[in-house]
C-alpha cells in the first residue's frame, strides 16, 4: 500500500517516491486517501505521519499509514483504544514497531584510508571495529556506497530529506539523523543517541550585511543553537550511537574520552550522559570559559585538569587510548565529521538547494572544514546541485598554521605552538586534521585567512551591535569575511554564509572584558560599557539628552 505526503509524491512500500496520482485515485484501507488532516470515505479522520514524509516510517524510510485520531462518527470503544496504544508507547516504540517487516537496508559505510579515499583501496574496515588510522598511520575517511545511493535519483533525496524537517518521528526529527542514509546507514534506530540535534538557524544577517560591509545577501548558519551550544552536537551524536551500538554488541568499550579546549568535551559529556555511558575528559587547566567548564562537570564525566595545552591533552589521550579500552571521540575519529557534514547539507536544503557562492568556517583542529567539504560534494556527486561552494578557513593569527602552509602555496607545512587566544577553542597549532583541510581547500578553489586577537573581538562586537550574541570564533569568521569584501575577492552581490560554530553565551567573561576595555593592547574600539549616573533626575535627562542628541528638547 501507498500513502500520500505532503510533497505531494507517493512514498511506496520500500519508501520510494513516485508521481502522485490524481485525488481521485489516492485510496486507502477503507476509502479515499486524502491529504494529512483530511477525511477518507468512511469518515475517519486520517493522518499520514513520517519519518520519510508525512508518511509513518520505519527503517530506510519504509511508509505505513497510521490513524492518529479516530472522528466522532467511529465507536467510542475504537476512539479510547487509539487514545491508550498512542500514550502506552514512546518515540522509540513506535519506530520499532514501524520498523517490523521492513526491507533489509541496501546503504553501506566502511573506513578506508584517507589518501587512497577516491580509488578503490584494498584497506578498508567496517565502522564496527575500534580503529582511528590506517596500517600506514594514515587517517581515515568513512566511505559510502555511492552507486548504491545513487540508484535514487536527486529529487528523491530532496523530497525524502524535506520531507522530515520538522517531525519527531524517531530518529528523523534530528538534523543529523534525517539524513541517516549519508551519515550511518547500517546502525538501527533503537542504537541511536539524538537530542533532535541540527535544524540550526540560517539567518539573514541584513543591517550587518548592508550598513557594515555593503552586501546583501549575507546569511550566518548559527550551529550553535544546539543542544550544548556548538556545531559539535553534530558529530558526537554519531559517534556516541555508534559507541552504544558496540557496546550492545559487547565490544570492550568502557567508555568515551576526549581532549578539549571546550566544546567536544561538553557534547561528549552530554551525549554520553544520555546514553548511560561514562566519558572522560582531558582539559587544559586554566584555558576554558567556566561556562564550557562546567557543562562537562554538570554531565557527570570524569574531568582531568591537566597542565598542558590542547596539543599536550591530545597526545595522552591518544596515548590512553592506546592502553585502555577508551573509544577516542576527538576528530582524528572520523565518525565525528559525518555528522558535522550535515550542516553543509541542511544550508542547501535551507536555500531550496541552491548554492552559495561562499561559506566562511572557522579553523582550530580542522576537521570541520573537511566536514563541509564532504557534504557538499556529496551532494554534487549525486545530483542534487551542480557546484559547491568556494570554502574559506578562518584562523586566530595565534594559531595559524594552515593560514601559514596556505600563504608558502601548500609548500612548507609546519605545526606551531598556539598562543593564547580568546577563540579559545580553535587554539591549536598541530592540529589533527591539516591533510583533510589542505585537501577540502584545494578542492573548492578555497582561501585561508587569519585575524588578530582585535579584529576577532572587534568583529564579534561590530555583529552584536546589529543584533546577534557571536562568539570569539564566529568573530574569526567575521573578520576574514570583511577582510575579503574590502578587498573585492568577495563581491557585494555574492550569496555568503558566515558558520558560527558556538553560542556566544559560553564566552560572557571575553565579552565583559572588552565592554569593561579591560584587555591590554586592545582598543576595543566598539565597547559599550554601562554608564555610572547618580540617582537623580537631572542628571538621568542631561545623559540621556547627550547620548541621545536631544538637546533641544525641553528641561
Amino acid at each position: 500500500m501507498a500513502a500520500t505526503c505532503q510533497t505531494g509524491m507517493m512514498i511506496g512500500a520500500a519508501g520510494h517516491a513516485a508521481a502522485s496520482p490524481p485525488p481521485s485515485q489516492r485510496r486507502g484501507a477503507g476509502g479515499m486517501f486524502k491529504l494529512p488532516g483530511g477525511r477518507g470515505r468512511m469518515g475517519r479522520r486520517i493522518s499520514v505521519r513520517a519519518a520519510s514524509g508525512s508518511a509513518s516510517s520505519g527503517e530506510n524510510g519504509v511508509s505505513q499509514v497510521t490513524l492518529e485520531s479516530i472522528s466522532a462518527e467511529a465507536p467510542p470503544g475504537a476512539r479510547k483504544e487509539a487514545v491508550k496504544k498512542r500514550s502506552a508507547e514512546n518515540i522509540r516504540d513506535e519506530a520499532r514497531r514501524h520498523g517490523i517487516g521492513a526491507p533489509p537496508n541496501t546503504f553501506s559505510a566502511k573506513y578506508v584510508p584517507f589518501s587512497s579515499r577516491s580509488s578503490s583501496s584494498e584497506e578498508y574496515y567496517s565502522l564496527d571495529e575500534v580503529i582511528y588510522r590506517s596500517k600506514t598511520g594514515d587517517l581515515l575517511d568513512v566511505q559510502h556506497d555511492m552507486e548504491a545511493l545513487a540508484k535514487h535519483d536527486a529529487k528523491y533525496w530532496k523530497n525524502l530529506f524535506d520531507s522530515r524537517v520538522g517531525k519527531t518521528s524517531w530518529p528523523y526529527g534530528s538534523g543529523v539523523w534525517s539524513k541517516k542514509e549519508w551519515v550511518l546507514p547500517e546502525i538501527d534506530n533503537d542504537d541511536i543517541v539524538s537530542l533532535f540535534e541540527g535544524n540550526s538557524n540560517l539567518f539573514w544577517a541584513e543591517r550587518l550585511g548592508k550598513e557594515m560591509l555593503d552586501m546583501n545577501d549575507l546569511w550566518v548558519k548559527h550551529c550553535g543553537i544546539s543542544h550544548t551550544g556548538s556545531f559539535k552536537d553534530l558529530g558526537m551524536t554519531v559517534l556516541v550511537s555508534q559507541v552504544n551500538r558496540l557496546r550492545k554488541m559487547k565490544k570492550p568499550v568502557v567508555g568515551v574520552g576526549c581532549a578539549s579546549t571546550g566544546d567536544t568535551s561538553a557534547a561528549l559529556s552530554a551525549y554520553c550522559a544520555a546514553a548511560g555511558i561514562p566519558a572522560i575528559v582531558f582539559l587544559p587547566a586554566n584555558r576554558i570559559s567556566i561556562a564550557q567548564l562546567v557543562q562537562p562537570i554538570a554531565n557527570g564525566a570524569l574531568v582531568l585538569s591537566l597542565d598542558t595545552d590542547f596539543d599536550g591533552c591530545m597526545r595522552l589521550i591518544r596515548e590512553v587510548t592506546a592502553e585502555l579500552p577508551i573509544y577516542l571521540a576527538n576528530s582524528l575519529n572520523s565518525l565525528r565529521l559525518e555528522g558535522q557534514k550535515t550542516a553543509a547539507i541542511e544550508i542547501l536544503q535551507q536555500f531550496d538547494w541552491e548554492v552559495p557562492d561562499w561559506v566562511i568556517v572557522p579553523g582550530g583542529n580542522l576537521g570541520n572544514i573537511y566536514a563541509f567539504f564532504k557534504g557538499f560534494q556529496m551532494c554534487k556527486e549525486l545530483g542534487l546541485v551542480d557546484r559547491i561552494p568556494r570554502l574559506v578557513c578562518a584562523q586566530a593569527a595565534n594559531a595559524n598554521p594552515l593560514y601559514r602552509f596556505y600563504k608558502s602555496g601548500w609548500e612548507d607545512y609546519k605545526a606551531i605552538k598556539a598562543n593564547p587566544t580568546f577563540a579559545s577553542a580553535i587554539q591549536i597549532g598541530d592540529p589533527v586534521s591539516i591533510d583533510r583541510a589542505v585537501y577540502a581547500m584545494q578542492q573548492s578553489n578555497g582561501i585561508v585567512e587569519e585575524a588578530s586577537e582585535e579584529e576577532l573581538m572587534d568583529a564579534a562586537a561590530q555583529a552584536d551591535l546589529t543584533g546577534m550574541f557571536t562568539c570569539p570564533h564566529t568573530g574569526v569568521a567575521l573578520s576574514a569575511l570583511t577582510k575579503l569584501r574590502r578587498s573585492g575577492v568577495i563581491g557585494a552581490t555574492d550569496r555568503t554564509v558566515v558558520v558560527s560554530t558556538a553560542h556566544g553565551l559560553k564566552f560572557t567573561q571575553s565579552k565583559i572584558a572588552y565592554h569593561s576595555k579591560e584587555i591590554p593592547d586592545l582598543a576595543c574600539q566598539f565597547a559599550n560599557p554601562p554608564l555610572q549616573v547618580p540617582n537623580d533626575f537631572g542628571a538621568v535627562m542631561d545623559v540621556l539628552r547627550k547620548e541621545l542628541s536631544l538637546s533641544g528638547a525641553p528641561g
